[in-house]
């Protein structure tokens, strides 16, 4: 009988995409306050007709006609800031480095092809298209942490 108790009271705890769901709404409330407290005007985007919580400006939307794919080549300058606290947790300054855009964080890959060459962008990133529940010690993020990039594309390559 004991044992029948211990079976009836274990639960499938590890429901991950749960687990995203009920993160994604919390990120969602947290860049929704921010955009209104900021008086920012942002548009979402959709991944296959799916909202993904990701918010963007275009700053600035550059030029060209270039297409993106996940083997293109982006050259950037970036800050990230983490949005709960305003910290600057990384800059690029006047080094522009160069990545091959399906190797970057989810949230930078549905991103930054909004933007052409020249273009720039600041991206409101919930958690789960950043680095999700793994904190990023090295540069003082924590679990599910909120980002805000703006990004400056300076090269497409493909």
């Amino acid at each position: 009988m004991l044992v029948c108790a211990g079976f009836a009271g274990c639960k499938n705890t590890n429901d991950v995409p749960a687990q995203i769901r009920a993160q994604l709404a919390v990120d969602n409330k947290i860049i929704d306050t921010y955009l209104q407290n900021k008086n920012i005007t942002a548009l979402s985007v959709d991944s296959a007709g799916v909202p993904t919580g990701i918010r963007y400006v275009i700053d600035d939307p550059g030029s060209g006609n270039d297409l993106y794919s996940s083997a293109t080549t982006i050259t950037v300058g970036f800050t990230g800031t983490l949005l709960t606290t305003g910290a600057q947790f990384i800059t690029t300054d006047e080094f522009h480095p160069s990545y091959v855009l399906g190797g970057t964080i989810r949230g930078w890959q549905l991103g930054v092809p909004k933007v052409k060459k020249g273009g720039t962008i600041t991206l409101f990133l919930p958690s789960h298209y950043a680095y999700g529940p793994f904190a990023q010690p090295t540069v003082g993020l924590p679990a599910n942490a909120i980002l805000i990039f703006k990004i400056t594309v300076y090269d497409i390559k493909n």
